[in-house]
């Protein structure tokens, strides 16, 4: 007897909730989209947990296997405090009535949370959970781009997402990196996510890239926005002296958040 023909109804549907989500989802999302409470939605994970069909993480689940490796939820899980730490800095840095961009990083998913405590933002976002997160909230305008769907990112990227977010007068930008070189600058493991950061960075006023100090430490192929489009980098503690140097030649501006 296979697994799935172990499994309950309840089971079976979460898991297909999952698959039509891109993979991952938060438990009040699949509670919305099964009509049932967000305390079924948990018991039912904790279940499908058990028998390794999906992996529990804070606020939400994805899908167990190798599709899943890169999983915006296992990405958002890791270094938590860190990450409200940089997003309660970030905040400092935005006020009510601005346009502000935030793309699909777990880092920048915090700053969304905390940017609901702004009102009459204008949003323009790639990202399905920074949709979620600040629609129909305090006034806000939320545009979420069109483009291709990339399912383990929860957005949108392309030519399409890149001709529209050019219609927009940013006056802040909020990315997120998969690394940052003291050589480089921003660097992504995506071209397609490289590509629209650096148009982003190219309309808005200003640019900040939010990041966890692990993150110094990391590499990745593609080069995003230039140095000089950056003009400040949020992290939750001190990056080596190397990075240290850089930033001041470049003239960007580092906000450590305490914590």
């Amino acid at each position: 007897m296979s697994k799935a023909d172990k499994l309950s109804h309840r089971e079976l549907e979460l898991l297909e909730a999952l698959r039509r989500l891109g993979g991952s989802a938060r438990s009040a999302e699949l509670a919305k989209v099964l009509e049932v409470s967000e305390e079924t939605v948990r018991r039912t994970i904790k279940s499908l947990s058990k028998q390794t069909l999906v992996q529990r993480v804070h606020g939400g689940a994805y899908l167990a296997g190798p599709d899943t490796a890169d999983s915006f939820f296992r990405r958002i899980s890791e270094h938590p405090e860190e990450k409200k730490q940089i997003a309660t800095a970030a905040l400092a840095h935005i006020g009510d009535g601005m346009t502000v961009f935030l793309d699909v990083g777990s880092t920048t998913a915090y700053v969304a949370k905390e940017l609901r405590d702004r009102a009459g933002l204008t949003v323009v976002t790639n990202s399905i959970g920074v949709a979620q997160t600040l629609a129909n909230h305090n006034g806000n305008h939320v545009h979420f781009l069109g483009g291709e769907i990339q399912s383990n990112e929860r957005g949108t990227f392309g030519h399409v997402a890149e001709q529209q977010v050019r219609a927009f007068a940013l006056d802040m930008a909020v990315l997120s990196v998969d690394g940052f070189s003291a050589k480089h600058g921003a660097l992504y493991n995506s071209a397609t996510e490289a590509q629209l950061a650096a148009v982003v960075s190219g309309v808005a006023d200003q640019v900040m890239i939010a990041l966890a100090h692990q993150k110094f430490d990391e590499t990745a192929a593609h080069r995003g926005p230039l140095p000089e489009q950056l003009d400040l980098v949020v992290t939750d503690d001190v990056p080596p002296r190397k990075h240290r140097k850089a930033l001041e030649d470049w003239s960007i501006k580092l906000v450590v958040a305490p914590g």
